[in-house]
Formats: C-alpha cells, sequence, structure tokens
C-alpha cells in the first residue's frame, strides 16, 4: 500500500486537518522531535488505497534531519500566503531525497490551498489539489535575503561605532532595517511636527437664539473663523445690529450611513489598537490561535470582497443561537441578507470571517474581545446601511450667516449590531420654516487657539505603513513591534508612539547623511519589485543583485559620513568616559574601571580607553577584591537574583579568552586554568543532570544556602542548607567520576547522624547526602523558570542533545532586522 504525506504549518492546523479528513478515525503518536505528531489513518489517493500520515513543521524548516522509509505522494498544507508557499519548498528539500522513486511521468507533489479549517473548505482543497508556487516562494527568500544582509551590516556597524563611544544609550543593540527604519521615520516626522508647531490665535462668533419657551440653541457662523481679532469684533457688531435670527431656509435630506466592508488584515489591526487597545502583534498572535481553533477565517489578506461563491448564508446560520446577536441574526436570516459592499479582491484569501459559534469561556478576555469585533463587523456586512434624516436651518442675524443640523435616525440597519457606530441622540431640532424669527439670547467673540498634532497612534501608523507600501499585512505588526522592543518608541496611552531621544537621533542622522535610508520610497520599490518576483514577471537573481549593488553603495557612503549622524550623538548622549561609576580596577593601569550599566552593561577604563563586555540581563558587583592571575584584572560576580545563578568573572577574560578551548563571553565557572583558585578545575562537581555539556560548580558565595549550578543551562542544586563550610575536595567519586564534596556543619544545626559535623563524599551516589540535595531550575530574568523536583542523586544524561544547527539561517534572522 503507497503512503501520502501531508505536511501543515503547525501541530494543532495537522490535528484538525486529519480529524476532518479522517472523519475522527486517525491514531495519533509523537513525532521524533516531541512537538510534531503524526496522525495516521486509511482511505484513497487518486483512486487507490493508501496509507495517509499527517504531520507538521514548526514554521520555517531550520534543520535537515528527515529519518524513515520515504513515501509515494506529498501533500503540502501549508498556509496560503507567501511565507506558506516558501515553507513548502523548505519541506520538499528535506524530503524528496528519501521519496520513493515513482513513474517519471506521475506526479508526486500536491499543494492544498485552503482558508479556513472548516469541513467544507478541507474537504474542497483536498478534492482540488494543485502545486506549490516556485516564483512565490523566491520572492520570500528575496525578501529574507536582502533584509538580513542589509540589516547586519548596518546594525553591525552603528552598534559598535556608538557603543564605543557613548554609555547611556540604553539599547544593546543600535539595528537598521529596511522597513523597521522608514517605520520609525513616520514616527519621528510626526514628533518634529509636534516640536515645531507654533499655535496661533483665532476667533469665531457665537451666537444663541431661543424661540418661545424652548431650549435656546447654539449656532455655527459661516464665516467659521479669522485670525484678527478686529476684523471679529468687527463681525459681532454687525450682527449685534439685530435683535433677531430670521430663518432663511429650512432642509431636510434623508441620507445614509454605508455599512463597513468586508475585513481585512490591515483594517482588523487598526480596530484592534484603535478600539480594543490591544497591539498588532499580539492581535496577530491571537487571530492566528482562533484561526488555528477553526473560529475564523484566514486571517492574513488583503482582500475586502467576498467572492460570488462565498457561503455568507451558512456563516451567518453559525451565529444565529448566541444571545448577544441572536435576533439580529435571525432578522437577517428571515427577510433576507444584503449583498456586502464592493471591496478590493486581491486574489489572495476572502475576508477574515467568524466560520463557527464560541464563547468568551472557551476563547478568554482577548480572544473572545477581538473574535466578537469579527463577528460583529461580519454580521454588518450583510446587514442594511444606517439612515436617518438630517435638518439643516439657515439663520440670519444682522449681516451674517449663521446654521445650525441635528440628526433623526429613520431606520439603525447595521448599527444595530454595531451600536457604537450608531447615530447619537441629540435634542429635537425646532419646528420653523422660511420667514419664522428667533430672539437673539446672545452673541460673542471666543478666543481659540490652534492644537498641535498629536502622536501617531498605531492605527495611523499601520495606515501610513500600507499607503507606503512598507511592509506587507503580515509583517507590518512585527515591524511595529520592533521599534518598540529596540528601545526607539514607547507605547504611550491610547496607544500613542512616542519616539524616544535615540529614535530621534537616528532618523534626524538618516535624513543627514542619506534620507533614502529613512524615507518609505526605497522600500516602496523593492516590495514592487519582489511582488514581481512572485507574479513571475521578473528574474529573482537580477532583483536582488540589483538591490544589494544599491544598498552596498550607500552603506559605504554611510560609514564615510557617520560623523554627520555623530554630531547629533554627542548632543544627545555622553561620552563613555563621563558614564558610569568605579567598580573594579584595571589589570593594565591599575586605575578603577566605571560599570555602565545602560544596557549592554559593560566596564570601560577612560586611562586606557579601552570598554570590556560583561554578561546581561543581571547584577555585577566587586566579588571580594580578588585578582585575577593571568592578567591582574578584579573580578566581578554577575547574579541574576536571589533564586537564580551567579559566578565570577575575569572582564578582560570575558572578552578576551586566555585558552584555545575558550570562547568570548565565558566566567570563572567555564575556565579552564589548571591551577587558578576560581576555575572550572577549583570548584567543579560533575556532569549537569539534564544537559549534555554542562558541568555543575559550586557557587562559593551561595552559603549559608549552598548551591551548585550548571554552567550551561539553567539547573540550580540545593545543598547542606546552613553548613559553616563546603569545599570541592582533590579526590573523586568511584562510582560516578565527580568531585568529592567536604562539608563542615555547625555543631548545634547538623544534619549528620550521630552528631557528626564534618562529612566528605559524592554529592549524587553518597547516602548520607541524598536527603540534602535539591535540584531546582534558575529563575532567569529573560530565561525560562522551572518548578522543583526532587533529584541530583544519580548523573544521568539529558535527553535533549546538543541543539542542530540550522540549514539557512535567513528566515530566522531576517526578521530580526525589517
Amino acid at each position: 500500500m503507497r503512503t501520502v504525506l501531508m505536511v501543515a504549518e503547525k501541530p494543532s492546523l495537522a490535528q484538525s486537518i486529519a480529524k476532518i479528513l479522517s472523519k475522527g478515525n486517525c491514531t495519533s503518536r509523537k513525532g521524533l522531535n516531541g512537538a510534531c505528531s503524526v496522525h495516521e489513518y486509511s482511505g484513497s489517493f487518486q483512486g487507490q488505497p493508501v496509507r495517509f500520515r499527517m504531520t507538521s513543521v514548526c514554521g520555517h524548516v531550520m534543520s535537515l534531519d528527515f529519518i524513515g522509509g520515504g513515501c509515494d505522494y506529498v501533500v503540502l498544507w501549508l498556509d496560503c500566503d507567501k511565507e506558506g508557499e516558501n515553507i513548502c519548498f523548505e519541506v520538499l528539500d528535506a524530503i524528496q531525497p528519501v521519496m520513493n522513486k515513482g513513474s517519471v511521468r506521475e506526479q508526486s507533489v500536491y499543494r492544498a490551498k485552503f482558508s479556513s479549517i472548516t469541513d467544507t473548505d478541507i474537504w474542497n482543497a483536498m478534492n482540488c489539489l494543485g502545486e506549490p508556487n516556485r516564483n512565490e516562494a523566491l520572492s520570500v527568500d528575496a525578501r529574507q535575503e536582502l533584509d538580513l544582509r542589509i540589516g547586519c551590516a548596518f546594525t553591525r556597524f552603528q552598534t559598535k561605532y556608538f557603543q564605543g563611544k557613548y554609555g547611556n544609550l540604553d539599547s544593546s543593540l543600535i539595528s537598521f532595517g529596511p522597513c523597521q527604519t522608514p517605520t520609525l521615520g513616520f514616527c519621528v516626522e510626526r514628533h518634529d511636527k509636534i516640536q515645531s508647531f507654533k499655535p496661533e490665535t483665532y476667533w469665531i462668533l457665537q451666537a444663541k437664539v431661543f424661540k418661545g419657551k424652548d431650549s435656546p440653541l447654539t449656532l455655527d457662523w459661516n464665516r467659521v473663523r479669522v485670525f484678527d481679532r478686529e476684523v471679529g469684533q468687527m463681525f459681532v457688531n454687525l450682527a449685534k445690529t439685530s435683535r433677531d435670527a430670521k430663518v432663511e431656509s429650512v432642509s431636510k435630506k434623508e441620507k445614509a450611513k454605508q455599512r463597513p466592508q468586508a475585513l481585512n488584515t490591515v483594517e482588523m489591526l487598526r480596530v484592534a489598537s484603535s478600539a480594543l487597545g490591544m497591539g498588532p502583534q499580539h492581535t496577530m498572535q491571537i487571530a492566528e490561535r482562533l484561526y488555528t481553533q477553526g473560529y475564523i477565517s484566514y486571517p492574513r489578506t488583503e482582500t475586502t470582497h467576498y467572492p460570488e461563491n462565498f457561503d455568507l448564508k451558512g456563516a451567518l446560520k453559525q451565529q444565529s443561537n448566541n444571545p448577544m446577536w441572536a435576533e439580529e441574526v435571525k432578522t437577517l436570516l428571515s427577510t433576507g441578507l444584503n449583498r456586502p459592499r464592493k471591496g478590493n479582491d486581491a486574489g489572495d484569501h476572502p475576508p477574515i470571517t467568524p466560520m463557527r459559534a464560541a464563547s468568551e469561556a472557551e476563547l478568554g478576555s482577548d480572544g473572545w474581545r477581538l473574535y466578537e469585533y469579527i463577528t460583529r463587523n461580519f454580521i454588518a456586512t450583510v446587514s442594511q446601511d444606517c439612515k436617518y434624516l438630517q435638518t439643516t436651518i439657515d439663520f440670519i442675524i444682522g449681516t451674517e450667516a449663521f446654521s445650525c443640523s441635528g440628526k433623526t435616525l429613520i431606520s439603525a440597519g447595521y448599527t444595530t449590531v454595531m451600536p457604537w457606530q450608531g447615530i447619537p441622540l441629540e435634542e429635537a431640532m425646532p419646528v420653523c420654516e422660511r420667514g419664522d424669527t428667533f430672539t437673539v439670547d446672545e452673541i460673542k467673540l471666543v478666543e481659540k487657539q490652534t492644537s498641535p498634532p498629536d502622536y501617531l497612534t498605531e492605527a495611523e501608523l499601520i495606515t501610513l505603513m500600507e499607503k507606503h507600501g512598507v511592509g506587507t499585512d503580515a509583517s507590518i505588526p512585527v515591524h511595529i513591534n520592533n521599534i518598540c522592543q529596540r528601545n526607539y518608541v514607547t507605547v504611550e496611552n491610547g496607544r500613542k508612539l512616542k519616539p524616544t531621544n535615540l529614535g530621534i537621533v537616528l532618523v534626524h542622522g538618516y535624513y543627514k547623511t542619506d534620507a533614502e535610508l529613512v524615507l518609505p520610497t526605497i522600500r516602496s520599490a523593492v516590495e514592487k519589485q519582489l511582488n514581481l518576483i512572485a507574479l513571475g514577471k521578473a528574474n529573482y537573481q537580477q532583483v536582488l543583485q540589483h538591490t544589494l549593488d544599491i544598498f552596498k553603495r550607500k552603506f559605504h557612503y554611510f560609514v564615510d559620513s557617520i560623523t554627520s549622524m555623530d554630531e547629533l550623538m554627542e548632543v544627545s548622549f555622553s561620552p563613555i568616559a563621563a558614564t558610569g561609576k568605579p567598580l573594579s580596577r584595571c589589570g593594565k593601569c591599575h586605575r578603577f574601571m566605571k560599570y555602565i550599566q545602560a544596557k549592554p552593561s559593560r566596564l570601560h577604563c577612560s586611562h586606557c580607553d579601552e570598554t570590556y563586555s560583561l554578561p546581561q540581563n543581571g547584577a555585577i558587583k566587586l566579588y571580594k577584591e580578588l585578582r585575577c592571575p593571568l592578567d591582574e584584572f578584579e573580578l566581578v560576580l554577575w547574579t541574576s537574583g536571589a533564586r537564580g545563578k551567579s559566578y565570577p568573572l575575569c572582564p578582560y577574560c570575558f572578552s578576551n579568552p586566555p585558552f584555545r578551548d575558550m570562547k568570548k563571553g565565558m566566567g570563572c565557572n567555564e575556565c579552564t586554568h589548571p591551577s587558578c583558585q576560581h576555575s572550572l578545575n577549583s570548584f567543579g562537581i560533575g556532569q549537569c543532570v539534564e544537559c549534555e555539556s554542562g558541568v555543575l560548580v559550586l557557587d562559593p558565595t551561595s552559603g549559608p544556602k549552598w548551591r551548585m549550578a550548571c554552567n550551561k543551562c539553567n539547573v540550580v542544586v540545593h545543598f547542606f542548607e546552613h553548613a559553616h563550610r563546603v569545599q570541592v575536595a582533590q579526590e573523586s567519586c568511584d562510582a560516578c567520576d565527580a568531585s568529592l564534596v567536604a562539608v563542615d556543619f555547625n555543631k548545634t544545626r547538623t544534619p549528620l547522624p550521630a552528631g557528626e559535623t564534618q562529612h566528605t563524599g559524592c554529592v549524587f551516589c553518597d547516602s548520607i547526602f541524598q536527603d540534602l540535595v535539591e535540584l531546582k531550575h534558575a529563575t532567569m530574568r529573560h530565561g525560562r523558570g522551572g518548578g522543583a523536583r526532587r533529584g541530583g542523586r544519580g548523573r544521568g544524561r539529558g535527553r535533549r542533545g546538543n541543539p542542530k544547527k540550522p540549514k539557512d539561517k535567513m528566515a530566522a534572522l531576517a526578521a530580526y532586522f525589517v
């Protein structure tokens, strides 16, 4: 029997698709990597009985390790966008070499196209299989390579240049990205407009009139405003020549407020930010979860137009039992759906649509809020427009014309399901006709001032990015998230993006050296070329080489012109020599070096003009004024917190490894110096009980709550609490080869039998030590925490093994710089 391998983009998608196609009759087991399960069932394919195996990747394929006897056919169920198409070919690269060879003419690779995880859509995709699109995959390859190479070059240069000069940049990476930088540029452009804004005073005429016992009406001046007070006072005097306001005309006009268009990704992101207070990155994560669970259609789409064959009625029926909108839905189903407004058909996926009913209990708070908006928007698209009557009354007071208007609801239409867009209740307009007169209550001149624009909101930024072609519907959230994480902007109340000092200086510096680095024009042009690759109208290699040549010249010019940006940096940031506080002595000049806490934390010797790296995300303090025997630098102690790890290090050795087997960034707990009292040879106890390459090292500063910690992973072993002294002995355990540990307890608190205070033994094998050892996972400030468990009595190897080298770093790194 032949085998059909089917591959989805996520484990949850694979499970859902297999369940639908097998009609619930599949068996499941864990795959070799423990993350992607394999679902198996029997069925028919191309008119012959086959064995189906459904599994998944977890995003882009980063390693090649396809083990097995091969398969006869492959059906690719990756997400139906350009990124998904790219992953199709990554999968094929991995499995085609080990596929069974069929007939030369026989097709063996198929592509499933689908937009939602519903029985109908999945079966339709299975019955209409196509082929993967290599052109779309190549356009993604081109984007990844461009973003990575351009981003790496500029980021590496400006990070090294500025971090070596300024101590208070407070950014561990001064990154550049072909999309990220124009995104930041929009935010700084608005900031500059705010800063350069000069308020201007203007005046308006405010008139109030009444008729009989009716409430006074406030009228709008038809001239709107004037910028000269004396001119404004002249108009007041002209209006005050009459005590009556004469009705010139009364007009009534029926108007309609159009129902919304069908929802695409960009509009969903805008509304989520402005109305729901959810950032774009968070919104996309939630939307993808709702999609993989089958609640909504594919959330990455540029289309706002439903195809003619889309089952609008079926999607609407799914919502007929939800008490929040059941009444509106049942009314629509009985009276008939209104055809959605004509929108843009981008040819990718249908608009974002609810595919099945849900409740808040199922989806959680944020998931429900997004799902609720998507559902209400969908119901609104098939509802009637909102209709209202607008009444406008025109007045003449003296020689000046005034007016007032009001709205009266005729038919709520779609606003019953989107009430926040409804016509607000207003006081009824007075009944009057041409020639009627009202009494003037007051006329006065009111002084006002023009106000500056506010900082860009996320919603406004998304609109600008879409308009100027910066990023795609899928990548826009990533670019916005990047400029927030890089400390270029901060998110203020109302999801407003306020540039930081660093963000402002960078953008101004780019404008000063090469404005095209920050303007959206060049990126927009590149995006058009990438789209032509996807359409098969442009050559991948030519587009790639042409764009790289342009940015190569720009990079060399940027390097030559860096002093222009540096002049701006000098005004905003302090030189590294004037930053930080004295901490430890330099081994070269024996003067105190300054500890700079701002990211990235480091030590700087102003006398030698040298900077030394330090481990990040922890606290640094002097280590007992002890010195490294190799270079005379005073040691410092790094700690990740009371429940974390700590180890001493030599600042010079940390940046300049003294031995061949050492790499940059190693502390004394990894140093292989044969006789140093602080090195691994002095404090190492035995192999880590979880990871392959780590060694458990005694932390000599941890008493009286003694511990040893792995010098590679976050394993921490607590032992011998309240011991007076814990030392690593020269002898080794005969059973496991670990170094023995000598423990000296206080007489009053000793847990040793018979009141003994001293004992030397193996922490893994010694029966006396067994109940005094506890394995935990360190609480790292930016790492995984872990629950405690009893252990540490065996030296079993960890099961995880060493991480495999990535096949292609492009996919993982490109997003970091764009």
